[in-house]
């Protein structure tokens, strides 16, 4: 989406928000159904209450044809480098503040795992097909995939997911649950997975063991590797 447009729409949500009543019509619904989602789709640039009003002057002056105060064609190419730092920023953040956590420990790659309940079964190798029930999230809360609302378990071949799982999972019994905080560099990387989980996004697992061995199809969504 070209950013003259988010801009332009963000500005004409910017009344609509106000008062959710006043969204009478179908059109309007719909717009700020898609203010929603872009609103989403910047998350990644974590901004403060300061720099939104820096982005609200910026898409009036381009609405009102008011003379830019900086270079478009020269500051652009800046927002994917911005938004990148960003996202690592707050990912680093998260993880620091999880491995505080009672009950955590920081793997050596740097995924930090938390048992909420203990299993009692086996555990299982990197070669072994594993079922599970699991929900994924990114930092801020929004859930990105979820087993427990498709109403069915997934079952994939534990070195055919992101090395986070790969490497977390085999820490469980069978029977017991635990969370998986994954920094990027062990789950989508650069590339992110859209258009659910943005480049270098920290990610949250909650998953529960519940069976190794049998037949099954890699879990929805997982690449074999991170993208580089």
């Amino acid at each position: 989406m070209r950013f003259g447009i988010l801009a332009a729409v963000l500005l004409a949500l910017t009344g609509l928000q106000a008062n959710a009543q006043e969204l009478k019509t179908e059109d309007e619904k719909t717009i700020y159904a898609l203010g929603l989602s872009i609103g989403r789709s910047v998350k990644v640039f974590d901004l403060t209450p300061a720099e939104i009003e820096i982005v609200k002057r910026g898409m009036t002056d381009s609405l009102t044809g008011a003379k830019p105060v900086v270079d478009l064609e020269k500051y652009g190419p800046n927002l994917q480098p911005l938004a990148k730092g960003r996202q690592e920023r707050a990912g680093q953040k998260f993880l620091e503040t999880a491995a505080k956590e009672k009950g955590a420990t920081k793997l050596p790659s740097g995924i930090i795992y938390k048992e909420l309940k203990a299993g009692t079964g086996a555990s299982p190798k990197a070669t072994d097909t594993v079922k599970v029930n699991y929900r994924g999230t990114l930092i801020t809360g929004t859930e990105f995939d979820s087993s427990y609302k498709r109403g069915e378990p997934a079952e994939f071949p534990l070195n055919g997911v992101i090395p986070c799982w790969t490497e977390g999972v085999q820490k469980m019994k069978v029977g017991g649950k635990s969370q998986l905080v994954c920094p990027a560099k062990v789950a989508y990387g650069d590339q992110g997975s859209p258009p659910s989980i943005p480049p270098n996004a920290t990610l949250v697992f909650e998953i529960e063991l519940l069976g190794i061995g049998g037949q099954g199809a890699d879990v929805p969504r997982a690449d074999p590797q991170p993208k580089k």
